[in-house]
């Protein structure tokens, strides 16, 4: 009984030790969220303004860009896969690559061949473990996403979509697979098709009697698209990296909440089994002498 009795209390120690940090992780990804839901929310509007001004010069000046050309037979798409390079954020990743993995099976239904690109080192090892081709992977930042990295990525879709159709390594969509941030208690899985250029903020319907804005494009409209093309890549894949933080500090923070809680009753559950454990151990050892007294007092009175 003593035996289980100091195995119980090294579990209870243990657990009070894992529960410190799950409770020291729980209040720094809380304390950092607030930032990076920030970051986010002035993100948007510049992302929802860069997007009407691309959507108004292609929609008024009917220029044929290599970024709004629809090709006609696509025959490969490029996927971009956005996950956190560290675990203990409960299903956060995996939610991103079941999202993938769905949008791959129906590219693939519809005759396209896929090309993988990889945000975080969770994607990585998801693929490595299944070895598993990809064509380009950026780790390091999931947390904390610069706009150096999300312009590097995009460079790097542009020019495998601007390449021409046989050519080694062309792509002709690109699709972006992230995490959208919606409160602390919802994070949505989205696939979104980047490229050949859609408008993914929606259309927006005027008000009654408000004025649509007139656009006059200089120097040219072909020029104002070269310039504002790359920019609204850039800036898509920034605004969905600035998303894919948010839900992942806010994933790590209630997965971290939820294991201190279990940590908790946990401990609970132990020191009662302990406690039980020590009266039981105690009931024993009264026994023992009560039984020892009697036993002497026999041998006492058969001796008399």
């Amino acid at each position: 009984m003593a035996v289980s009795l100091r195995e119980y209390r090294a579990r209870i120690k243990s657990t009070e030790s894992m529960k410190k940090i799950t409770r020291a992780m729980e209040l720094i990804a809380a304390s950092r969220i607030i930032k990076a839901q920030q970051r986010a929310a002035a993100a948007a509007p510049y992302a929802r303004e860069l997007t009407r001004a691309v959507s108004a010069v292609a929609t008024f000046s009917n220029v044929d860009h290599p970024l709004t050309r629809e090709e006609e037979n696509p025959k490969r798409a490029a996927v971009l896969i956005i996950t956190s390079d560290r675990g203990l954020a409960g299903a956060y990743s995996s939610s991103v690559i079941k999202e993938a993995e769905r949008l791959s099976e129906r590219l693939r239904d519809e005759g396209k061949e896929i090309d993988y690109f990889l945000a975080g080192r969770k994607a990585e090892a998801y693929f490595k473990f299944r070895s598993r081709d990809f064509v380009a992977s950026w780790t390091g930042f999931s947390d904390q996403p610069t706009y150096d990295k999300a312009a590097e990525i995009g460079e790097a879709l542009i020019s495998a979509f601007l390449k021409e159709q046989g050519e080694e390594g062309d792509v002709d969509e690109v699709h972006v697979v992230y995490t959208r941030f919606r409160s602390m208690l919802t994070q949505e899985p989205t696939a979104v098709r980047l490229l050949p250029l859609e408008v993914v903020e929606g259309e927006e319907t005027p008000d009654e009697g408000e004025l649509l804005p007139l656009y006059e494009f200089e120097p040219s409209a072909e020029q104002v698209l070269d310039g504002l093309l790359p920019q609204y890549v850039q800036s898509r894949i920034f605004f969905c990296l600035l998303q894919a933080a948010a839900s992942e500090l806010a994933a790590r923070q209630k997965a971290m909440k939820s294991a201190t809680d279990n940590a908790e009753e946990l401990i609970k559950k132990f020191t009662r089994i302990a406690n039980q454990a020590r009266q039981a151990g105690i009931t024993q050892e009264i026994s023992e002498i009560v039984g020892g007294v009697n036993a002497l007092a026999d041998a006492q009175a058969a001796a008399d």
